[in-house]
């Protein structure tokens, strides 16, 4: 048996201020650098012996996995980082605050932007300081492969392949992935089978360990949190 451990990064700044984050590379906030310690207790009670490490090229998601790292006290040498597991971009949403743009496009809406399968917020203007292109990190990224927005189906397209091309050949062993809300939902969509529309309904919290028990042939066996006080329902087996 092996196991898949996906932790969405602690509570960002932006997280905190309610904004559209995306691409742009904030920081933790004190409690989400608390989350990221908590959830490496959670899986050092689990005494596993992880052998890989992967996160996305933002921030959040790094610090994230350096604070469980330091707790697990692992030296963080292992850890891949890859942009495809960066989050989804918002395009034009991009920084502006989630209620308030529930007031001009209405709540229906927004929650098909931030939830809907392959729903696009218009493309974020070039020039913008938040587009990709503006932001230091991503300068080693192909511009073609930079995106000025994206759906969930989009953000499934860049996962999954780097999924399978550099993870899935590694699970006979315990694997951690630190990332974001949308990328571990296009994960889950993939482990799990979950159609398009049921996604939609797939809640990702902050800083709370999912761990996925896998069998010798690679078969998904369970899946849970392991903060049951914060568990979202993972729309898996039902």
């Amino acid at each position: 048996m092996s196991h898949l451990i996906l932790v969405r990064h602690g509570q960002s700044e932006w997280n905190l201020q309610n904004r559209f984050t995306g691409w742009v590379d904030v920081d933790l906030t004190p409690n989400g650098k608390l989350e990221a310690c908590k959830a490496g207790e959670l899986i050092k009670e689990l005494k596993l012996d992880i052998s890989y490490y992967f996160t996305s090229y933002q921030k959040r998601a790094i610090e994230t996995l350096n604070l469980i790292l330091n707790t697990l006290r692992i030296k963080n040498d292992k850890v891949v980082k890859a942009w495809e597991l960066n989050e989804r971009h918002y395009g034009s949403l991009t920084g502006l605050n989630k209620n308030e743009m529930k007031k001009v496009y209405g709540e229906e809406k927004i929650h098909e932007f931030r939830r809907s399968w392959d729903n696009q917020p218009e493309a974020l203007n070039k020039n913008s300081p938040y587009h990709p292109i503006n932001i230091e990190i991503y300068k080693d990224i192909p511009k073609n492969k930079i995106p000025d927005t994206e759906s969930l189906k989009n953000t499934y397209e860049r996962v999954i392949p780097f999924f399978e091309k550099n993870i899935k050949s590694k699970m006979d062993k315990n694997i951690l992935i630190a990332a974001h809300g949308n990328s571990i939902r296009a994960l889950c969509k993939y482990l799990f089978k979950i159609d398009n529309n049921k996604i939609s309904k797939l809640e990702i919290p902050t800083g709370n360990p999912l761990i996925l028990k896998f069998s010798e042939n690679k078969k998904l066996i369970s899946g849970n949190y392991l903060d049951k006080n914060r568990a979202k329902d993972l729309l898996i087996f039902s």
